[in-house]
């Protein structure tokens, strides 16, 4: 077990470096001089050499990257020149918003995908069963920018019973939620689907139907029951996937969370922010998937007997 954490920790801890330094290498193949672009048109020289001086640019590449990863490892990448706070306060201070968006959307997923695909296995050649496989797979292919606009012209711009954005009233979160969750309630659907199928023809459903045990008790008593470690897999991930594929759901909305921050300080080309906001971004990311892989390999001793 201690060898699974400890890979595991490197792997994330990998992740973070790399992503970090995409940051690093993008923000400098940016053309034009980063003082001159954060200080707009109107900078004199001697303001453009100040800030760049004070941003460390005037240093060699190498010396930049190593101050860089430094700044990363102490949370410290200066302050915002747009909204003037430091960027990692910026960044944290939006982390509840997208946190409360994204556990939102993961609660619709369950509560929606989880009986859909139990629905869909137990009679997979009924009509209802084959409704439901084709809707989820309708559900993937659309995309969370294009439900989110339809969400909004259906029920703000016609039927106004919802804000179209903001996050003013809990009504706010409900068009949000929905958009970002959709594509992934028919992917979690057809994942419980295929996984109640494959355990509907393990030897011992077999066994206990030939000993005469109801069918709804081998069912939902056992088949259910099993599918549960790969699901909590499954919906462990899709966490981290909704804090990172938030940011289109929060530019249609303009939901105020760390998605929409990076966006815009792409736009203004406030780099420290956007530095701070990925790592905030990739840090989530990597915490919840390693911490599914923890609590996969404490529910399946499988896994941990297999790495040691």
């Amino acid at each position: 077990m201690g060898v699974l954490v400890a890979r595991r920790i490197g792997q994330a801890v990998l992740v973070l470096w790399g992503a970090l330094t995409i940051v690093f290498v993008v923000v400098r193949m940016v053309p034009g001089e980063p003082a001159a672009l954060l200080l707009g048109p109107t900078a004199t020289p001697e303001q453009i050499a100040a800030l760049t001086t004070e941003l460390g640019y005037d240093n060699a590449l190498g010396v930049q990257y190593v101050h860089y990863l430094i700044d990363a490892v102490r949370l410290d990448f200066g302050d915002s020149h747009r909204l003037h706070v430091p960027a990692m306060a910026a960044a944290l201070g939006r982390l509840p918003a997208t946190m409360t968006l994204a556990i939102s959307a993961m609660i619709v997923t369950i509560a929606v995908g989880f009986p859909l695909g139990v629905v869909a296995a137990r009679r997979p050649k009924s009509l209802i069963g084959r409704a439901v496989s084709t809707i989820s797979l309708a559900f993937q292919g659309m995309p969370q920018f294009w439900v989110g606009i339809m969400l909004v012209i259906i029920f703000s711009a016609t039927l106004s019973v919802l804000p179209s954005s903001g996050f003013t009233t809990p009504l706010s979160l409900v068009m949000p939620a929905v958009a970002l969750s959709l594509p992934y309630i028919g992917w979690l659907t057809r994942s419980v689907r295929n996984s109640v199928m494959e355990e509907l023809d393990r030897h011992y459903v077999r066994t206990a139907r030939a000993n005469g045990l109801p069918r709804q008790r081998i069912f939902y008593g056992h088949v259910v029951r099993n599918t549960l470690i790969p699901v909590i897999t499954v919906v462990g991930l899709l966490l981290g996937v909704f804090i990172g594929s938030a940011v289109i759901v929060e530019q249609v909305f303009a939901w105020p969370g760390v998605g929409r921050l990076l966006v815009d300080a792409i736009t203004y080309r406030d780099y420290s922010v956007v530095q701070a906001a990925v790592l905030v971004i990739t840090a989530l990311y990597v915490v919840m998937n390693l911490a599914v892989d923890l609590l996969y390999s404490f529910l399946d001793p499988r896994v941990r007997f297999g790495t040691s």
